[in-house]
């Protein structure tokens, strides 16, 4: 009976490993918006993050769980295997000595600026003016092109500063195609600005945890996968 009952504890203890052991567990930025993703409490709920870490997940025979944290909070709890992957970054935006997947997820960074306000023609026009940045994000093209003459408008969000570019407290502010397609497909009517000026196109990554539960060439295996199979230019499409 003791051993019966020994028995019993070692299960117990160990189910939740096992259990864990089919997770994948994906870390999302709080700080990002549709069409990337929507929160509810803390909770993903929508949006690309949600549809391509699910994609992932099931490619690896996985249950994907999303771990939603602060931006500053996310190379940590990456490092330490609190989670397995971020997706959607490029190495140059976040610090720290992780694995990373081939590239797959394209995103164009671009300026949206006011017509109340000159079109600008190239970035270089931009140097010296406010341009609406989020806390905790790096522009690696736009300090390139502008080096001291990048001036950082930082706000918690990209939302923020777009409700400032409609309401004329802010000239221009960067952000990615793909969102400002999104955001102004759903916006009031008369808001007026300038045709997109493009800074650069990237193809984005999952970023792999060190400590993770699948190595890069798991993701990378999984991410062909869903490549091939036509998931990844769908869930794009879903939020045109």
């Amino acid at each position: 009976m003791p051993a019966l009952r020994r028995f019993a504890l070692c299960c117990a203890l160990l189910s939740p490993l096992f259990a864990r052991s089919g997770e994948l567990v994906v870390l999302v930025d709080t700080g990002t918006d549709m069409p990337m993703a929507r929160f509810d409490h803390y909770r993903l709920v929508a949006g690309v993050h949600k549809d391509i870490g699910e994609a992932l997940a099931r490619a690896m025979g996985r249950t994907p769980k999303f771990l939603a944290l602060p931006r500053k909070r996310i190379p940590l709890a990456l490092d330490s295997g609190e989670a397995d992957v971020l997706c959607g970054y490029v190495p140059e935006w976040l610090d720290g000595r992780f694995g990373w997947s081939q590239p797959f997820y394209p995103q164009v960074e671009v300026v949206l600026s006011d017509r109340a306000a000159p079109r600008p023609s190239s970035v270089a026009e931009l140097a010296g003016q406010q341009i609406g940045t989020v806390f905790g994000f790096s522009y690696p093209e736009l300090d390139r092109a502008l080096g001291k003459d990048f001036v950082r408008a930082d706000a918690p969000s990209i939302e923020l500063n777009f409700r400032k570019l409609a309401a004329g407290r802010l000239r221009h502010m960067v952000t990615m195609k793909s969102w400002s397609d999104y955001r102004i497909k759903t916006s009031e009517p008369g808001l007026s600005l300038h045709p997109p000026l493009v800074v650069t196109t990237y193809m984005t990554r999952c970023a792999v945890s060190p400590k993770s539960k699948v190595g890069v060439a798991d993701v990378n295996r999984a991410i062909a996968r869903i490549v091939k199979d036509g998931a990844v230019p769908a869930i794009a499409a879903r939020y045109r």
